[in-house]
Formats: C-alpha cells, sequence, structure tokens
C-alpha cells in the first residue's frame, strides 16, 4: 500500500521497520525489515531528505522514523507537487504540439451513433464531468454509497459551479442510513450555499446520470466500480424517457435526508440490536443517560418480548433508579420481575458473589442464571451490566482480564452487553491502552452520540 504513496518496495520496508521499532539502529533495521545492510544504508539518505525519518546522534547511530499520519501526509504533498509539475509540462507542451498541428478535412456521416460503449476508469470519467459542464437545466442521478463519495470527489468543483448556475441537482442514493463521508459532503454543500437535492431509497438500481432529460450515462452492473464495469452513453430519446421515468419513480418512493435523521434513528438501532447472537460479548460505549437508556433497554426489551430472559447489573445508579427509568420507557418492569423474566440487582450481586470478586465465581453465577433462565421455561438469556462498579473501586486490571476472559471461554450460550462510560474511560490512567485493550476483549462495538442538530441518538457498529 505504501507503494501507492510514491515509496520503493524496500523503502516501504524499511520506514515500517522504523516506525515499528521506534528508536533503531542500522543492523536493527536491517534484521527487522529483511533488507540487506548495505541496501538500508543506501536508502536511509533517500528516507532523510523525504522528511520521513530523523537520525538522533550518539554512539551507535539511531534512527527514528516520523509517525505515520504525518509521514502520509508528507508523501501525498511530494505527490501532488511532481503532478503539479507534470500537468505544468503537459500544459506547455500542448501549446507547442497545437502549432504544429494540421487536422485532416473528412466528410462527415449523415447517421449520428446513438450509443456508445464505454470502459476504463478514465474514459468515464471523462463523460461524466463533459456532461457535468454541458449541463444547462437538470442533473439527475441515481447512485451507491461508495460511487457517492466517488463521484463527489471527482466533480466537486464542477457539480458546484452547476448549482450556481442554476441547474438542479436531484440525487439518490441506494442506502437507508448515511455516515461520516456523506454528512461531510452534505454540510460543505450547505456552507457553500451549493442546493444539494439529496434522498434515500431501499431499491437496489444501477448508477446513471441522466443530463437536461436528453442525455444519459448508464452503469452495465448493479455494483458498479470504474475500472472494470463498462457504461453506456445514450441520447436515444426513447431509452433517456425510460431512465427519466424510473428516476421519478425512484424519487417520490424515496426518502428525505431529514426524515432519516429523525424518523428512522430507533429503526437503525433495533436492527444492530437484533443482530446479536448468543455467545455474542459487546461493549457499548456511552455519552449520556439517554443513550444508555436507549440502548440498553431496546436491548432488553427485544429478549423479553422474544420470550428471552434478561438481567441489569447496575452500578452507575441504583436498582431503584433503574427501574423508574425502565417504566418510563414502556417496559413493565413488575409484570416481568414477578415472571422471573427480569433481574435488576446491584453490581455486588454478581461481582462479589463470592465475597470477593473472583473471575471464575463470577462467571459461575452467569451460569447459574442461564440455566435457570431455561429451566424455567425461557428461550435463552441476555444480560447487560454497568462496569462503573470497577473504575470506582480502581480495580482496572481486573475488569480488563474478566473481559479477556469472559470473550476467549464463554461457553454460557447468552448475549452480553458490557456498558461503559466514556467519562469512566476517558479519566482512567492510560486511557488509550484502556481502550485498546477493551476493544480486544469483544466480538462486538457498539458507539452512541448525540446528535447535536437533532438531539437524537445516533448507533453505529464496528
Amino acid at each position: 500500500m505504501l507503494s501507492d504513496f510514491g515509496l520503493t518496495h524496500n523503502q516501504a520496508k524499511v520506514y515500517i521497520a522504523i516506525a515499528r521499532l521506534g528508536l533503531a539502529s542500522i543492523s536493527q533495521v536491517s534484521k527487522v525489515s529483511k533488507v540487506r545492510r548495505e541496501d538500508v544504508y543506501r536508502i536511509m539518505p533517500k528516507l532523510e531528505k523525504m522528511g520521513l525519518i530523523e537520525k538522533i546522534l550518539g554512539k551507535p547511530t539511531k534512527i527514528r522514523a516520523l509517525p505515520m499520519e504525518e509521514a502520509l501526509y508528507i508523501l501525498i504533498e511530494r505527490e501532488q507537487d511532481n503532478a503539479n509539475k507534470r500537468v505544468s509540462t503537459l500544459i506547455a507542451k500542448k501549446d507547442e504540439f497545437l502549432k504544429h498541428y494540421k487536422p485532416f478535412r473528412m466528410e462527415t456521416s449523415t447517421e449520428d451513433s446513438h450509443f456508445t460503449l464505454i470502459s476504463g476508469r478514465e474514459g468515464v470519467m471523462t463523460k461524466e464531468l463533459t456532461m457535468v459542464k454541458k449541463a444547462k437545466s437538470a442533473i439527475n442521478i441515481v447512485t451507491s454509497r461508495d460511487k457517492f463519495t466517488q463521484f463527489f470527489y471527482n466533480y466537486d468543483k464542477a457539480l458546484k459551479k452547476a448549482t450556481n448556475r442554476g441547474i438542479r441537482v436531484r440525487m439518490i442514493l441506494n442506502a437507508t442510513q448515511h455516515d461520516a463521508p456523506i454528512l461531510n459532503i452534505i454540510k460543505e454543500y450547505e456552507s457553500s450555499q451549493a442546493p444539494l437535492d439529496l434522498r434515500y431509497t431501499d431499491q437496489r438500481s444501477t448508477h446513471y446520470m441522466i443530463v437536461d432529460y436528453k442525455e444519459a450515462l448508464v452503469a452495465t452492473t448493479v455494483e458498479p466500480t470504474l475500472r472494470e464495469t463498462p457504461y453506456l452513453w445514450t441520447d436515444d430519446s426513447s431509452l433517456v424517457g425510460v431512465l427519466q421515468k424510473n428516476f421519478e419513480g425512484l424519487w417520490h418512493a424515496s426518502v428525505e435526508l431529514r426524515a432519516i435523521e429523525t424518523e428512522r434513528v430507533a429503526e437503525k438501532l433495533v436492527r444492530v440490536l437484533k443482530d446479536l447472537r448468543p455467545t455474542n460479548h459487546a461493549i457499548f460505549l456511552y455519552e449520556s443517560l439517554e443513550a444508555k437508556y436507549n440502548v440498553l433497554f431496546n436491548y432488553l426489551k427485544l429478549g423479553l418480548e422474544n420470550g428471552e430472559a434478561g438481567v441489569y447489573v447496575t452500578s452507575e445508579e441504583n436498582p431503584s433508579q433503574i427501574r423508574e427509568a425502565m417504566e418510563k420507557f414502556g417496559i413493565h418492569v413488575e409484570k416481568y420481575e414477578k415472571t422471573g423474566a427480569l433481574g435488576i440487582c446491584r453490581s455486588e450481586d454478581i461481582y462479589l458473589a463470592g465475597g470477593e470478586f473472583d473471575i471464575a465465581t463470577t462467571m459461575n453465577s452467569w451460569s447459574e442464571l442461564y440455566n435457570r433462565a431455561l429451566k424455567n421455561g425461557f428461550k435463552g438469556l441476555r444480560v447487560t451490566g454497568e462496569t462503573a462498579w470497577f473504575f470506582k473501586r480502581k480495580l482496572i486490571p481486573e475488569l480488563i482480564e474478566y473481559e479477556k476472559s469472559l470473550h476467549t471461554v464463554m461457553h454460557v450460550p447468552m448475549i452480553a452487553i458490557c456498558a461503559y462510560n466514556t467519562d469512566m474511560v476517558i479519566e482512567a490512567s492510560n486511557p488509550m491502552d484502556l481502550y485498546n485493550e477493551l476493544l480486544k476483549a469483544h466480538s462486538t462495538v457498539l458507539f452512541s452520540g448525540m446528535s447535536k442538530e437533532l438531539g437524537k441518538i445516533e448507533i453505529r457498529k464496528a
């Protein structure tokens, strides 16, 4: 991958070795990179000239690598400079070439071609850009999420000029949810006062673009990639008319961006939680009580309504506060507690069952709760626990060891979500190390945050 940034194969191997070693000698770099020592000596000045490594004076001389992200920015800027020089040279050569070029005069065909097959990334990109620049009244596009970001990355300036000329751009995205890249594009257009009319649809459709209701460019597969998929260009009125009719049908059946934001957040959350299966061990990081209630209560409610038992282990709040919050959320706590379907207990009831915290004893407690649920006729067991108890007692090493053990030997076929208040994780010593250890100790990671614009919960699965 680093070769794409302009490094040779051996330069990339040497730089990665230095970056991993931290502070290294030539012999160490040669051993780790598996590049001959004499070749390493030849490569070092080149990497130093690029600004990717530094020499630390001493005996012996040590080498240190620039942090990876900074190094990649330097390489990108270097490639950009090379590209700019290349373009400037070509522009100068273009003018020189045109001075000497003498075109032939040929008779034009009386029959125009209404269909053209375009293959190759450059050919498709050139045609799309030409169509956008020529547009006079309307641009209508149906596309996928990946093609959406790719499209705006390649034609950002041309699209902004088109909208500023008063051309209406309508786009239908084949996705029921949007993520950071899509939102960033939308915010950028809003800030530049270039209107972007975007909708979402569940219906799968091939990528196509219609300009001024007169010409269209259509991918020949449902999931196009510029490198492999041929595109069909046409100005045939019948085919363009069919595509435009299809677009209008999709447009009226699609959902506006704001509707996705405000109405489908709960749907997205439920869909993610429904995907969890027995023996799944998930970590959930939240920033507010609202986020915690929305995710954990929905998680338990889905199980209860499906005939499963549920256990909620409190530590950030007491059981009475959780019961009250669950009732307000719409869970009939008293009814479920009477049937044994729902248990709300303190952290001490689980983690200090044997008088002191012990991983084996805690695992046995979960096994007993699972067996009891099955014995009482429930389909399964889903549990969730607030982990504030470990932070309050400064049992972080024990918490990490417990999470690793639970993840490694989760023989109990229950579903578990471990709930972490992000403030507690951040305030712990070495929060990044703790965060990384926790992520490694879980099969599923759920993030929750607040949408500043709409005040709604957003849930993402990683």
